[in-house]
């Protein structure tokens, strides 16, 4: 299993999700995080008074996917969420051991985002 983390602009959150949804992905956890990459530090202005942005806001998704999945998955983020502007964001994609559920105590767990498989095991 392979863990994707991309970095994404805010605008292009829904369009992602919809198309990563489409190739077969049914869960990814979601977090709000500051790109301060290369471009920090830039100057707005706002009602005449100076800012000065040391970051600008992001969405970082992470999604657990069998090896199979990686470039299928890499591709629609890829396709869905490039602007063709500075600072589009990343994709990382590392190595998994092992995952399992806390709630039914499941492991080793094969398909982190198959949540059906946790109601089947369920009593």
């Amino acid at each position: 299993m392979k863990s994707i983390d991309a970095i994404i602009k805010p605008s292009k959150l829904d369009d992602v999700k919809e198309r990563i949804r489409e190739v077969g992905v049914r869960a990814m956890t979601l977090s709000n995080v500051t790109d301060c990459g290369s471009n920090a530090g830039r100057l707005r202005i706002c009602r005449g008074a100076s800012y000065l942005i040391d970051g600008a806001p992001m969405v970082r998704i992470q999604i657990t996917v069998d090896e199979d999945m990686v470039s299928t998955v890499v591709d629609a983020i890829l396709a869905t969420a490039l602007p063709g502007e500075i600072d589009n964001g990343s994709i990382s994609v590392y190595p998994v051991a092992e995952t399992m559920r806390i709630r039914i105590e499941a492991r080793p767990y094969k398909a982190a985002g198959d949540r059906h498989r946790d109601r089947a095991n369920v009593a």
